[in-house]
């Protein structure tokens, strides 16, 4: 089992707001210089900067819109948040939902930009999908379950072997990451079990009130 990549979606939460979202990413910091394993943050856009400036780890947009430069008033334009200092971008989460159309301007503006892409996904189907247009990652999270504390490697095992097929079959390039009440060392566990390569996760770490400890928590036992 190779190192597993950990990807921390601070939503729109108030702890990871404006200072939370930086000390937060140092707790992410500290777990990832002593455990090797790469962790990476995704703020909201306003704190991209700020993360990015004070603390030496990989930074993600919550979303990307496909446009380039030009009069796109209150879009988010690809290499704007990577002269912020982010490398990569989700695209089409569950809570930002996007048409193919959109997924796949999105995806064309990150590459253009240069930046990692991470296309979320709520089924097999999605998923094969997704990988069809060769994002660096696809996320499979069941929208009905994330937030819930239960994890879909759990609650829905087959949702995530099955899209780690479909993906191997299609596009063996694309990498596959498991999302949905994520939270503890067990869960991600299993879910590198059932072949995906990490973990896209949010509230069990971001609202806890010790982020670290629940970071070392959640790599216990890989």
């Amino acid at each position: 089992m190779g190192s597993p990549f950990i990807l921390l979606n601070y939503k729109t939460y108030l702890q990871g707001t404006g200072q939370g979202a930086v000390e937060i990413a140092k707790a992410c910091r500290a777990v990832s210089e002593e455990s090797g394993i790469e962790i990476a943050v995704a703020p909201q856009l306003p704190d991209i900067y700020r993360v990015a400036s004070e603390v030496e780890l990989p930074v993600f947009s919550q979303h990307l819109d496909g446009i380039g430069a030009g009069s796109f008033t209150g879009h988010v334009f690809g290499n704007c948040i990577k002269e912020a200092g982010a490398v990569g971008t989700l695209i089409n989460h569950s809570e930002r939902r996007l048409t193919l159309a959109e997924i796949e301007a999105s995806l064309r503006a990150a590459k253009e930009a240069g930046l990692r892409t991470v296309i979320c996904t709520n089924n097999v189907p999605t998923t094969a999908a997704a990988a069809v247009l060769e994002p660096d990652y696809v996320a499979i999270e069941p929208p009905e379950l994330i937030g819930t504390g239960i994890p879909v490697s759990k609650a829905d095992p087959e949702v995530v072997s099955g899209s780690v097929e479909a993906v191997a079959a299609l596009k063996p390039g694309v990498k596959v990451l498991c999302g949905a009440g994520i939270s503890k060392g067990e869960d991600l566990k299993a879910a590198l079990d059932l072949g995906s390569v990490g973990v896209l996760l949010a509230s069990g770490i971001v609202k806890a009130k010790d982020p670290k400890a629940a970071l070392e928590d959640l790599i216990s036992l890989v």
